[in-house]
């Protein structure tokens, strides 16, 4: 790989994990907002099918952020990723905390009551999140280099879907558990959540195969790479 390309793919990697730490941290700041899709007019566990909280939106990003750093730069380069996310996620929390005990002057727009209705779960929710989102990161880049050695760089799809869905639902299950626990979120509506969340990032997964699928396309086009082949930015 020429200078130029090795340069070049070094920025995309820069720009790849951007999106991935500023789509996982404001997955933690707007968690406290819940919105129904209105596809289907189903309850199920007494809550409504895809009534999930809008933090939810972003963070289907980050698997496929990870899994096409995974596929194009290696298991190395997305690891360096999913810790660098945390730090970013520990560094907003202190931000967050700061911001929340410094008293509001009497003129502020946002008081300090209103400031911690909405801020003030976000020290848990980042805990929370931070916990299942670690765990579930580094199942989802496990998993995926398994199916990628076992079929030898092929059948993208299963890889791309099969370590998706099981890491999804580990950080689902793992991140209700904890946000429940501290009395966030009541326990009754646990299992409803739990199946909304999970089935609609299994939806997301769904959806943005084909987008890996192009991508992918275009990073072995652009760079010359051959089936299972990875960039190496740093040798």
């Amino acid at each position: 790989m020429t200078a130029k390309d090795k340069s070049l793919a070094h920025r995309i990697y820069l720009l790849l994990a951007a999106l991935f730490i500023t789509s996982l941290v404001v997955s933690n700041l707007i968690f406290q907002k819940f919105f129904y899709w209105y596809p289907f007019n189903v309850e199920i566990f007494g809550t409504k099918l895809f009534e999930i909280s809008v933090g939810i939106l972003p963070y289907p990003i980050t698997f496929l952020i990870t899994d096409l750093i995974s596929e194009i730069y290696g298991k190395k380069m997305a690891n360096q990723v999913v810790i660098t996310g945390i730090f970013a996620s520990l560094f907003s929390l202190l931000i967050i905390y700061i911001a929340n005990i410094v008293p509001a002057t009497n003129w502020s727009p946002v008081n300090n009551e209103l400031f911690n209705t909405v801020f003030g779960n976000t020290f848990v929710a980042v805990f929370a999140s931070m916990m299942a989102y670690l765990l579930a990161q580094f199942i989802d880049i496990q998993i995926y280099h398994f199916w990628k050695r076992l079929t030898k760089g092929k059948h993208l799809w299963l890889r791309n879907n099969f370590s998706t869905w099981f890491s999804q639902f580990v950080d689902t299950f793992a991140v209700l558990f904890l946000l429940c626990s501290f009395n966030v979120i009541p326990w009754e509506s646990f299992k409803g959540l739990l199946l909304s969340g999970f089935l609609f990032k299994v939806l997301v997964a769904l959806l943005d195969t084909p987008l890996l699928y192009i991508t992918v396309h275009l990073f072995r086009k652009r760079f010359n790479l051959k089936t299972n082949e990875e960039l190496h930015l740093f040798n």
